[in-house]
């Protein structure tokens, strides 16, 4: 699914979409959705002798993606604590030496290697920091602002919360609704050329950068807000409450990968109950808009035949009585039509 943009941000395309030594679809989330949805500006990926993945983009190395034009190295790969192995260090350093600048969103900072650095000042190349704050964000009010607000919540991360916010965005604007994705994440910046990552924010200030991300309105538009982790994973529920009190949403989707044995990276905790998840996060918005309402499940089928999708998502529609659907597989009109009859402006 593409998506028609002209503004990548300040890193240039072409990318060369860096997949390193992923270990599987999920370490190279932030690679797949710009293949996915911003496929314009990716002219191939670099894989390494263990990656196990593929975005299915030519393999190119430095050299050769910098003569076909390539002007960028996106490190694609997300993962917890968001670290540059010794291998990654190395292999940006050949790509600042081969012509290319890098962009990175991992927590790690491209210029805290002192190789890096020199590379990048050696041979004249730039060095993009994705996930770098503006400075002097607010601490959040909880003020009401005008305009009105969708946020994506999820039972867990990687459960598609990007991917449907991207999904709602372009089918509001299909029906001639003004709507804007705004990206909190790594991967939602480098797709949409701006944002916050609020998971780089000191705590106190997680709602309040949601509210400068997310401001006032008189459009008679949406906001679709990019969430991220899970009120149930013990590694990251407070980015997603932050979240929840920051973006004052009128509307919630549930986003969840059914399936799933346990929490991403916590093999020891379960999956949280749909239902459970979706009241937890309801009360939780409701301390800074108590009219937010629930507006449709978003469900990962990727795993699923087409019969068992649909299936799972007719079981689920009839046991919550809320639009239910992948965004990806079916389309999100059902979803549209609730957001708009609940939340009319």
């Amino acid at each position: 699914m593409s998506l028609e943009s002209d503004a990548p941000g300040p890193w240039a395309p072409p990318f060369l979409l860096y997949l390193g030594d992923a270990a599987d679809d999920l370490a190279a989330k932030t690679a797949r959705g710009l293949a996915q949805f911003r496929p314009q500006w990716c002219a191939g990926q670099f894989r390494g002798p263990q990656c196990r993945t593929t975005v299915g983009l030519p393999d190119m190395d430095f050299v050769h993606a910098h003569a076909a034009g390539v002007r960028t190295l996106v490190v694609g790969l997300a993962s917890a604590g968001g670290r540059l192995s010794p291998t990654m260090v190395d292999d940006i350093v050949a790509a600042l030496g081969a012509g290319l600048d890098v962009a990175s969103g991992l927590h790690e900072r491209l210029a805290a290697h002192p190789s890096i650095a020199a590379a990048a000042q050696r041979h004249g190349r730039r060095l993009f920091e994705v996930r770098m704050p503006p400075p002097d964000l607010p601490v959040g009010t909880g003020r009401k602002r005008e305009g009105r607000r969708l946020l994506t919540v999820g039972t867990d991360c990687s459960t598609g919360k990007m991917v449907t916010a991207l999904v709602l965005e372009a089918a509001l604007r299909a029906r001639g609704v003004p709507a804007d994705f705004r990206a909190t994440g790594q991967t939602g910046i480098l797709i949409a050329g701006r944002g916050i990552a609020i998971d780089a924010l000191v705590a106190d200030f997680i709602s309040g950068g949601v509210e400068a991300l997310s401001p006032a309105r008189d459009d008679g538009g949406w906001d679709v807000i990019e969430g991220q982790g899970s009120l149930f994973h013990a590694s990251f529920a407070g980015v997603a409450l932050g979240l929840l009190h920051g973006a004052q949403p009128d509307a919630l989707v549930l986003c969840h990968t059914p399936g799933r044995q346990h929490m991403r990276g916590l093999p020891h905790m379960a999956p949280p109950d749909l239902a459970i998840t979706l009241e937890a996060n309801l009360a939780a918005a409701r301390l800074t808009n108590p009219r937010v309402q629930a507006a449709g499940i978003a469900l990962n089928t990727s795993a699923l035949s087409d019969a068992e999708a649909l299936r799972l998502c007719r079981d689920t529609e009839h046991a919550f009585a809320l639009p239910t659907c992948d965004p990806l597989r079916h389309g999100a009109a059902a979803i549209i039509d609730k957001v708009l009859a609940c939340c009319p402006g």
